[in-house]
């Protein structure tokens, strides 16, 4: 497990970074809400891994209250998560989001209350989601993905693109990375990767 004090270093650090308004690191841990519910969130998460549900939902019903923002204690969040302003986020409790994502008010990483088992988004790396975007069950949202404000997105985003609308659509997707291979004839050939949007 990693450790909770370098885990909220990073947070902290990545906040200073993503946020121009952010002017020293006392300042995001003692006013940042989003500081707050990952604090409360980590001390949840331990106790729900150790089976103590009431006291892990209980601990992030208290950190809802204080916040405005709710993460199930059963969600598995990687560090240097950014939530800017944070009011009426919600991630749900089998979603995962990634190392360095940015997330707006509003958003939702939700079920659509047809699934069972694993239910919510699995966010990747490094992904940007704007506020009030709603990202509804267990699909996969690749990594350095931008998902607009307000979009809804209810089936894969691909990594390296742009997502906005509703239903969402992809606007943009940088193109893939040249692949080179060797022939029987030690001649090479460059194989490109189409892109389709």
């Amino acid at each position: 497990m990693r450790n909770p004090f370098k885990l909220l270093a990073y947070d902290i650090k990545n906040a200073m970074k993503n946020d121009p308004a952010a002017r020293n690191p006392v300042e995001v841990f003692l006013v940042y809400p989003f500081i707050h519910a990952l604090i409360h969130y980590r001390i949840s998460h331990f106790f729900y891994r150790k089976k103590c549900f009431f006291i892990a939902r209980f601990i992030s019903q208290i950190s809802r209250m204080l916040t405005g923002i709710e993460i199930h204690p059963g969600a598995k969040i990687g560090k240097g998560l950014f939530i800017d302003h944070g009011m009426g986020v919600v991630i749900g409790e089998t979603a995962e989001v990634g190392d360095n994502v940015t997330l707006y008010h509003g958003v939702t990483l939700g079920g659509t209350g047809k699934d069972t088992g694993k239910r919510h988004p699995t966010i990747g790396n490094n992904v940007f989601i704007g506020s009030g975007a709603k990202i509804l069950g267990p699909i996969v949202v690749g990594d350095n993905v931008k998902i607009g404000a307000n979009a809804v997105v209810l089936k894969d985003v691909p990594s390296n693109c742009t997502a906005v609308g509703v239903p969402v659509r992809i606007i943009y997707k940088k193109s893939a990375p040249v692949i080179e291979i060797k022939d029987y004839a030690g001649d090479r050939k460059k194989i490109y990767n189409e892109m389709v949007i």
